[in-house]
């Protein structure tokens, strides 16, 4: 149990912000390697996982798919050059609250944290449009770091599952995130 708790806060704890600097060579890799680039991107999206899994009912996969769908649209409009303001700003700011909405144990109708998780999404998905690097195929590359966000969304969601079902309680799901809330405090603040 211990052993799991460890493994919960280590998750909950990301890598140094790095996913809006340097990138990999231009393989078709890069765009499913560039979400786990960055503390910011895993963060995010494992939280979204948590939420769903906490909300449980439609929001189980309504939140990650909307995410998903919101990201590509976000990655569209950076490639499309359709520019958003303050982007870094906005995936600093998905930390915060979706590191708050299990912090607080906020649990809104799935439409709400569906359209909530969608805002959050058009930066995040901004962001990896940005960045695709110049020789990738854009097709590869979406369909890379989509796959990619899925991934963390399960993740987050299994995590979520396996600590309903350990029974930890809500303390587990509120430590997590208050951890990313400040995590993604110190992003703001840089």
């Amino acid at each position: 149990m211990k052993k799991f708790v460890i493994s919960l806060l280590a998750l909950a704890i990301p890598m140094v912000a790095s996913a809006h600097s340097g990138h990999l060579a231009t393989t078709s890799l890069s765009g499913f390697l560039h979400p786990f680039t960055g503390g910011d991107h895993i963060a995010a999206m494992v939280a979204v996982g948590l939420w769903a899994a906490v909300m449980g009912g439609k929001a189980l996969w309504h939140l990650p798919l909307a995410f998903v769908a919101a990201m590509l649209a976000g990655a569209v409009f950076a490639v499309v050059n359709i520019q958003l303001p303050a982007v870094e700003f906005g995936i600093a700011l998905s930390v915060v609250v979706m590191g708050l909405v299990l912090a607080v144990d906020i649990r809104p109708g799935h439409k709400f944290a569906s359209v909530l998780v969608m805002v959050f999404a058009l930066f995040h998905g901004h962001a990896h449009g940005l960045e695709m690097p110049v020789a990738s195929s854009t097709a590869i590359y979406f369909t890379g770091f989509l796959a990619a966000t899925l991934a963390l969304h399960v993740s987050g969601m299994a995590l979520g599952q396996l600590v309903i079902k350990a029974r930890l309680g809500q303390w587990a799901f509120k430590m997590t995130g208050a951890i990313m809330a400040l995590f993604g405090g110190m992003l703001l603040l840089n």
